[in-house]
């Protein structure tokens, strides 16, 4: 297993996973993939197995202290010299799930984040992944201001 950056060559395989992922509501399209791949490489892994991509993780880094939803849909308002690494999504294919390569990434990408100088790391997720996210010493903020794809998120925070 590899971890690299992403590039505009694996936007296809990237959105294939996506799609897999999440329900279509909340799944970033293959254009959407494309531009945050060009606007915060440098915050957008691919976990490689075997030249096959199994996972990724991604989002931008922002002054912003609080994740919403336009982010998800203005990669402009990345910030490469921001305080705060946010996460879009951490994708694993499924028959490559419960085997530690989420972990992996999210350890890789929160190191990445604390070698930027970064003053944390903040997400949103789903009740059920609350207990995963605070494996890696993330806290739980509550009900996030979030809507993305109509569903209620947990806002979490990683302080370095």
């Amino acid at each position: 297993m590899n971890i690299e950056k992403a590039t505009l060559e694996n936007a296809i395989d990237i959105a294939n996973i996506e799609k897999i992922c999440f329900p279509p509501a909340e799944a970033a399209n293959l254009e959407s993939i494309k531009q945050r791949i060009n606007t915060f490489r440098n915050q957008f892994f691919i976990l490689v197995d075997n030249s096959k991509i199994i996972g990724f993780i991604n989002g931008i880094v922002t002054d912003i202290e609080n994740l919403n939803d336009e982010m998800y849909e203005n990669a402009s308002l990345h910030n490469e010299n921001g305080k705060w690494q946010m996460i879009f999504g951490i994708d694993i294919l499924p028959e490559y799930q419960n085997k530690g390569y989420a972990g992996m990434l999210m350890r890789h990408f929160i190191e990445n984040a604390k070698n930027e100088n970064r003053k944390g790391v903040v997400l949103t997720c789903k009740e059920k992944l609350l207990s995963f996210y605070e494996h890696f010493g993330f806290s739980n903020e509550g009900i996030s201001q979030s809507e993305h794809g109509g569903g209620c998120w947990y806002q979490m925070r990683l302080i370095f």
